[in-house]
């Protein structure tokens, strides 16, 4: 009986140590950060005229389209990558809130061409060359709908980057363990625990988040990819 106690207690007093040792850990992360370029460029521009007569304003409005057609040839742009969308007529009369009453414009015409192209360095080097189509006549805008003007560029290559950047997230979050591991007098054990985190894509030039309408990650070709991995080491004796 005294043996089979006595045996006994060196299990709990193992189990004791075991636990208490398990329960020595250390939390650390690893950031990996790559830059990355936008592969896809989407660019709403919104043309408006506004005329006493609708048909009119129709013929307007049309042969702005087709200026803004030949700007975007002209400058790289295909009509594969060009498509009308969102047409509009207001009626100004028709509006009891309009301030105005029957005065100015009576019909508004707005008509949407979108670009959508996997060319984001052509997008970008056409956008920057819109006042052509000032010049020419033609008002545009990307309108409240579309948030800031300009072409919004997107990066849609995340899963090629996601298994190194784990890596070497991993890898830095390991060295500031080992680190930690020595100035404790410790040693490094596995991994408790571990969590991957989430993946950011963010503007290569940040400027706060009051910053201008430029500095958001949309209006930016080239990105920051970010993603930092939080890793729980054991620790031994």
């Amino acid at each position: 009986m005294a043996g089979g106690i006595a045996l006994a207690g060196w299990f709990v007093g193992n189990g004791v140590r075991e636990i208490r040792t398990a329960d020595r850990f250390v939390t650390v992360k690893g950031v990996s950060e790559r830059e990355a370029k936008a592969d896809l460029a989407l660019w709403p521009i919104l043309l408006a005229v506004p005329d006493a007569d609708l048909g009119a304003a129709q013929s307007r409005i049309n042969q702005n389209i087709a200026k803004v057609t030949a700007f975007l040839r002209a400058n790289g742009l295909d009509s594969t990558e060009v498509e009308l969308q969102g047409l509009r007529v207001t009626d100004t009369f028709a509006n009891p809130y309009n301030p105005a009453g029957r005065q100015g414009p009576r019909f508004v015409v707005q008509q949407t061409v979108m670009v959508r192209s996997e060319k984001p360095e052509i997008v970008l080097a056409a956008s920057q060359k819109v006042g052509d189509l000032v010049n020419a006549g033609v008002v545009l805008s990307s309108g409240p709908e579309w948030g800031p003007g300009g072409p919004s560029y997107v990066f849609r290559r995340l899963n090629d980057l996601k298994p190194s950047m784990i890596a070497e997230a991993t890898a830095e979050a390991r060295k500031a363990a080992e680190q930690f591991a020595k100035d404790s007098k410790s040693k490094l054990g596995g991994i408790h625990r571990a969590n991957q985190g989430v993946f950011l894509i963010l503007p290569r030039d940040a400027a706060g988040s009051d910053g201008g309408a430029g500095m958001s990650e949309q209006a930016q070709i080239t990105k920051t990819v970010r993603v930092v991995a939080t890793v729980e080491y054991l620790l031994r004796d």
